[in-house]
């Protein structure tokens, strides 16, 4: 059994992000790493693996710049038995049907796979749509935003929670299939596991490599575009509102009617 799991280097949340002149994410300048989301996706894919006796391997796939390796590599460190990099310049600035396109081609290159996983969302994209883009493009069935998922023989059974009810769809491998981050906590990487990352396979692909035009992708051709960007204004000094003749509460309640918030 082979399972792909998609995973993208994005900027670390807790920094101030940047920009670059075409108003593309800075994805060289700031530090990154391997996608909150994408964790819980890499632990379905382990938990598959370990909850059979059959042979299973687990490949890390992911699409960026150089650094994105290291998105892979927090993979491996987890458990995952070997990674693929797919990175070219032209891909920079790429929008979702893009970045479907060239998973896709991995993903074939790869070959024979009966699972590919996915997180929910990127943390630094949120659109939530290149799983559906990649099951198309792959002509594979999909179930996604699963909150549990388990293998029953060739067929993987996967619950989605609503906000008014809770299903199960069972879907024929090879498919491809998402999960949220209820899906159950992520391990971390052990000594053992990040000493083992170092001796694993990891491929580098162009655009080349995956018979893909560098026509096809870059933002020259996305379908959608950052027009602008602000940063964020400095924070500024609160408001306090004091009690000292029993007027809080009316003070408060004006302010708070004043801004909106009631």
């Amino acid at each position: 059994m082979n399972i792909v799991v998609c995973v993208k280097y994005v900027p670390d949340a807790t920094a101030d992000p940047r920009f670059e002149s075409d108003n593309t994410v800075d994805r060289v300048g700031v530090d990154g790493l391997l996608s909150e989301l994408d964790e819980y996706a890499v632990e379905q894919a382990l938990q598959l693996k370990e909850g059979t006796e059959e042979e299973v391997t687990v490949t890390a796939l992911t699409v960026g710049p150089e650094k994105a390796a290291d998105a892979v590599r927090k993979a491996l460190q987890m458990g995952a038995d070997q990674g693929v990099h797919v990175q070219d310049d032209a891909i920079a600035g790429s929008d979702a049907i893009a970045t479907s396109l060239v998973l896709a081609k991995a993903v074939e290159k790869i070959g024979s796979v009966d699972v590919v996983l996915c997180g929910m969302a990127s943390t630094d994209g949120a659109m939530s749509v290149v799983p559906a883009m990649l099951a198309e493009r792959l002509n594979l069935p999909q179930v996604t935003l699963g909150s549990r998922i388990e293998r029953k023989e060739n067929q993987l059974a996967v619950q989605r929670d609503g906000d008014t009810a809770t299903e199960v769809i069972i879907g024929a491998m090879p498919l491809v299939a998402s999960v949220t981050d209820q899906s159950g906590e992520a391990r971390y990487p052990s000594f053992k596991g990040i000493m083992a990352a170092k001796k694993k396979p990891l491929e580098t692909y162009s655009l080349g490599d995956l018979g893909v035009d560098a026509g096809e992708v870059g933002l020259s051709v996305a379908w959608s575009s950052v027009a602008e960007t602000t940063a964020r204004p400095p924070r500024t000094a609160g408001e306090i509102v004091k009690d000292e003749d029993g007027s809080g509460a009316t003070a408060l309640v004006g302010y708070l009617a004043s801004k909106k918030f009631i």
